[in-house]
């Protein structure tokens, strides 16, 4: 076999894993929707080692004992990013006490701009529940791997960039397994639902 030959299949190969992670999310997304019990699905989600606000370090085992909301974005993000912190901070806010029955942890995609100064001003803005974590690009790498989450550069006529990433919030149990997303832009009390059916999930 050629190494052109080699070097197509790769990228085939590659392809044909994307799309099984999509369609893995998307599906679960749906069953989520339907009010359908979610099984984890294993091949999503895996050990990192990131960085906080306070330059403090996050690992997954950090979050372990309560189920975890985990948004990936980044701070030059002009509409995705802020618009769902700040469901996130409606959520938060709309389950009173229950809302520390969960962590909240907004990662970066972006490493090279997102500094752990840069994250936390940004979230200074939203509910001081919300986590930023970020890392060296090797780290940010890792995670976006072991999350199966889209992120891609993307140039910009002007000379800058910004990214293109998966809008979801991850659904994780305190156990690091993965059941589902909410959507960008899901209503309000449907995202509701999925948070009040994880914490009661969690206690059972």
């Amino acid at each position: 076999m050629t190494t052109a030959r080699m070097i197509r299949y790769a990228a085939w190969a590659a392809v044909v894993l994307l799309v099984i992670a999509v369609a893995a999310v998307s599906y679960t997304s749906w069953r989520s929707q339907e009010g359908i019990p979610l099984a984890p699905v294993a091949s999503i989600g895996g050990p990192f080692t990131l960085v906080n606000g306070k330059g403090e370090t996050v690992t997954r085992e950090d979050l372990k004992g309560k189920p975890t909301l985990m948004f990936f974005g980044f701070t030059y993000c002009p509409d995705v990013c802020p618009t769902t912190l700040f469901e996130m901070q409606g959520w938060i806010e709309a389950l009173g006490d229950d809302a520390d029955k969960l962590n909240y942890a907004f990662v970066s995609v972006d490493p090279e701009r997102d500094t752990p100064d840069v994250m936390s001003d940004y979230v200074a803005a939203f509910d001081d529940r919300i986590t930023p974590l970020t890392g060296t690009p090797e780290q940010i790498q890792d995670v976006i791997k072991a999350y199966r989450v889209y992120a891609r550069r993307v140039e910009l006529d002007d000379g800058d960039y910004t990214m293109d990433h998966t809008a979801g919030v991850y659904m994780m149990t305190a156990d690091h397994q993965f059941v589902g997303t909410i959507s960008y832009g899901e209503t309000h009390d449907a995202a509701l639902q999925k948070i009040r059916d994880l914490i009661s999930a969690n206690a059972a």
